[in-house]
């Protein structure tokens, strides 16, 4: 089994990626957490930590 995220944090993370889709990186979870940081006001380190995984995963499916 995977992992399974809530949808607000998929949501979230999508949104970023059709939002701005030269501002993240396919293989640089650390860059991405700084830009989900900069544009984003999520309150935690874990949820934005999340989100740039996401990401991540998101993008190197080819989902993009």
């Amino acid at each position: 089994m995977g992992n399974v995220r809530p949808t607000y944090i998929k949501r979230v993370a999508i949104e970023l990626v059709e939002k701005y889709p030269e501002e993240f990186d396919p293989d640089d979870y650390e860059h991405n957490k700084d830009k989900v940081e900069e544009l984003t006001d999520v309150g935690s380190k874990q949820m934005r930590n999340k989100i740039a995984g996401y990401i991540v995963r998101y993008l190197n499916r080819g989902n993009n």
